[in-house]
This record gives structure tokens, sequence and C-alpha cells, in this order.
């Protein structure tokens, strides 16, 4: 029986052995299906999930992973990738869905208007923000925003690497999403950091555009698989009421 959010989200630990037993792909795809269904900057959905279940792709990336157990031992990987450079094919499909989602007759005058606020949005305003020339252009608009923002509120993270934190923000989402789905049909997972990321995007033939978000250790979890109890700050230390 799958579990509910909360005993998901309380089952979930970072497991980092698993046992040698195989796993259903298909479970796992639709888990990265929910994946896609993370909230993302501007519905830009700038990320990419690559589900690696080939045996010798899956030896070639542990030892990039500097031979962690947690990908030495896991059954299948999943490499979270951001894709920064695909932003005006996916405002353009933004446009897209649009004219056909509204493309109604008779449609309702708040509907016609939300149309054209949200069209305007994606072929202006993320031009705008995303547009980028060797760094030169970011640091030009950066310095444009940050004077407007002196008389009113605007947005100020428009350079070359803010879009890339927005980019890894957003993948992030996306992989406690699949990490999630996973802990509710009983799955485990491992989110890596540690890795060489240029040998994996050689290993995985990604694009020059892409970054490596995080590498996800797959399986089910080995009886020493989770290090100890869970250790979390006070949550009065992290938690603040305004």
């Amino acid at each position: 029986m799958e579990k509910t959010v909360s005993e998901a989200i309380a089952y979930r630990r970072s497991v980092r052995v698993y046992k040698d037993q195989p796993i259903d792909s298909d479970l796992v795809k639709n888990c990265l299906k929910n994946a896609a269904l993370a909230p993302t900057s501007s519905n830009l959905q700038l990320w990419e999930f690559y589900h690696v279940t080939d045996k010798k792709t899956l030896e070639k990336l542990a030892v990039a992973c500097f031979n962690q157990s947690a990908a030495k031992t896991a059954q299948q990987l999943v490499v979270i990738v951001t894709r920064k450079d695909l932003w005006k094919k996916r405002a353009n499909a933004n446009i897209d869905f649009l004219n056909e989602a509204f493309n109604k007759p008779n449609l309702e005058q708040r509907l016609v208007k939300r149309k054209r606020i949200a069209t305007n949005y994606y072929k202006k305003l993320i031009p705008t923000i995303y547009s980028e020339f060797l760094g030169f252009l970011g640091f030009a608009k950066y310095l444009i925003f940050q004077v407007v923002g002196l008389f009113r509120p605007i947005y100020r993270q428009t350079r070359l690497s803010d879009m890339r934190i927005v980019a890894h923000k957003s993948a992030g989402l996306a992989a406690q999403n699949f990490m999630i789905s996973m802990a509710a049909i009983g799955y485990d997972t491992c989110p890596m950091e540690g890795s060489d990321t240029l040998r994996v995007k050689q290993i995985l033939d990604l694009p020059k555009g892409s970054e490596v978000n995080m590498i996800i250790g797959c399986g089910i979890r080995d009886d020493a698989g989770v290090y100890g109890p869970r250790f979390r700050v006070p949550f009065d230390e992290v938690y603040k009421m305004v």
C-alpha cells in the first residue's frame, strides 16, 4: 500500500548501501513523472532526468561519484540535469500551450486578459531576464535593475549566475518530488552532490549547455544502509513567525 505524503517524508532517508535486489524501472519512471510535476520558476521546466539502468554505465558513474557506496550499490541511478540553455524553447512551448488552451469561442474577458499578460511575460520579460552575451549583458541588466530598485521594488537576480541558481533551485524541487514518490512506494534514494560532473557529462553524452544538479542512487535499503538516527536542529531554531 502506498504511503501518505507525511509517511513518505518520514520514511525517506539518505540510504548509502542498497540490497542486491532489483527494482522495477517502470515504477522509477513513474516517480520521475511526479518529479516533472514539481513547481518550477516561470514554468520553464529547465530540467532533464537521466534514468540509468545499464550496468556498464552504472559502473562508470559510480567511479565518477568517487565510488561512494550509495552509487556503487545502487540498482539504478537518476541524474538530475539543468538546461538553462533551453529557456527560449521552453518559453515558446508555454506560448503554444496558452494559444491552444485559450483558443475557445466566447472566451471570458478575464481569461482573455490572463492570456495576454502571460503571453507578454514569455515574449518580453523572459527574454529580458535570460538573454545573455558573454556575461556582459547580464551585468549591464544587473546594474540597471539595481538603479531602478532604488525607487521601487524590482526583480534583481538577472546575472548569468543568478539564472543558473534559479535553474538549480527548480531542479532541486523536482528531485525532492522524485525522492518522496520513491519513498511512498517503499523504494530508497540518496542524493549525491559529490561527483566529477565533467566525467558524468561525458559518460552520458550530455549537451554542452547542461549542468549536473545531483545524482540520486536508487534501490532498497540494506540494514546498514542508514548510517544512524535522523538528526535535525531544533525546529524552533529554524521556524520564524513574523
